[in-house]
């Protein structure tokens, strides 16, 4: 039976040699000035998968994969109502740095242009879902919001007001869902429109796909589950070639810093043990993963649905932020935590380009990963489950 995937090709000529098989070191990679990645989608048998392979133009190929929004989670506990606490959290209202002139990219279920909280800034909206622009989740509208809202109903929304355009790519449907391909479509434009930041809030539906292969396909769940670990895996291994392309092409740019949520799959208010890792693309290398923090008596702790092993963490709990339709609503997640790394990103660009420094992508990730602080944080947090720490404005 044919199945779609998604196929990345290289005009440099690297040879994948296996299916689904990629370099994992720099070989193959040297920057050319004639170098134009291209991602197409293609109806494949087992066979032609192995002819795909061995064609040199051919760097990556990836079964298409269901991905869907990182939901926001309902709080077991009612939070108290602190409006936009993550703004000060992580110092973006001392910082001498709004983003101005910064170009982010938010990759989500689109956005409401009509709010206000993005008065007098230039959206560029591309629609990869098929449903056209827009945002009927409201889950895209609220991450812009966060990364660079202006301020609504006397709240100061965004921690980088000072970003004036914006890429914003619908890379989910109306209801929440997309797919491996609309993503790294989406990823391959934002960079090559030369955004700064990418931030996604998303994630990879492994059970959904699952769940659909078993219940609508009659597959047994054996096989189901054993095709879908096969897709996961090439598709990991994809988004670790999209994020050496995109550090390829920092050779002729400042590059591009790519943040994504980690994920909300942990249970530790059920069990302290129950922690899951960090999927994909949160997993994939060269992407900066984000943990959720949330407020309690003795400091910053990490809230408990946070997927584990992040590289840091930022506010996720009750998180205030534009509403589809206008005003404010608050929201928890991973997918809240990853605009606040996002938008400091912004920050951290201004301010290197305000230094005698080099203002590429490899010097902003260092100091934003090296600005965190850990004194806020409560006693006996992991490190595993907050990474270097809460992330700090310039």
């Amino acid at each position: 039976m044919p199945r779609q995937y998604t196929i990345l090709r290289d005009m440099s000529g690297t040879s994948l040699g296996a299916p689904f098989e990629i370099a994992t070191s720099t070989r193959g990679f040297e920057p050319l000035q004639d170098f134009h990645p291209v991602l197409e989608t293609q109806e494949l048998r087992s066979a032609e998968v192995v002819d795909f392979a061995n064609d040199p133009q051919v760097h990556a190929m990836a079964p298409v994969m269901p991905t869907r929004l990182i939901a926001p989670v309902v709080m077991v506990e009612p939070q108290e109502d602190k409006p936009a606490w993550g703004i000060s959290a992580v110092g973006a209202d001392g910082s001498a740095y709004t983003g101005k002139g910064v170009l982010v990219s938010v990759l989500d279920t689109g956005i409401d242009s009509n709010h206000t909280a993005f008065a007098g800034v230039n959206l560029v909206e591309k629609d990869f879902s098929g449903d056209g622009n827009g945002d009927v989740q409201g889950h895209g509208t609220h991450c812009a919001g966060t990364v660079f809202g202006r301020t609504v109903a006397n709240t100061r929304i965004g921690v980088a007001p000072g970003v004036d355009q914006a890429l914003i790519g619908k890379v989910l449907g109306n209801d929440g869902r997309g797919d491996s391909q609309m993503l790294f479509q989406g990823m391959q434009w934002a960079a090559n429109h030369g955004a700064s930041v990418i931030s996604m809030s998303l994630g990879f539906d492994f059970p959904g796909w699952v769940d659909d292969m078993v219940n609508n396909q009659g597959l047994p769940a054996d096989f189901a589950t054993s095709r879908a670990l096969e897709g996961y895996r090439a598709n990991l291994r994809m988004f670790d070639a999209v994020m050496l392309m995109i550090r390829r092409q920092a050779a002729f740019g400042a590059g591009t810093i790519v943040v994504a949520a980690a994920g909300n799959e942990s249970k530790r208010n059920t069990n302290p043990d129950y922690k899951i890792g960090v999927s994909i693309p949160a997993a994939a290398e060269g992407v900066m993963a984000v943990g959720a923090l949330e407020q309690g008596s003795n400091g910053l702790g990490v809230a408990y649905f946070s997927n584990t092993f992040p590289q840091i963490a930022a506010p996720g709990v009750g998180i205030v932020s534009a509403k589809t339709g206008g005003g404010l609503t608050p929201l928890n997640g991973t997918s809240m935590a990853c605009p606040h790394v996002a938008g400091l990103a912004a920050l951290w660009w201004e301010a290197i380009r305000s230094q005698p420094l080099p203002a590429k992508a490899s010097v902003i990730t260092s100091r934003l990963l090296a600005a965190a602080v850990t004194a806020p944080l409560a006693s006996g947090v992991d490190v595993a489950d907050r990474g270097v720490g809460l992330a700090q404005a310039p």
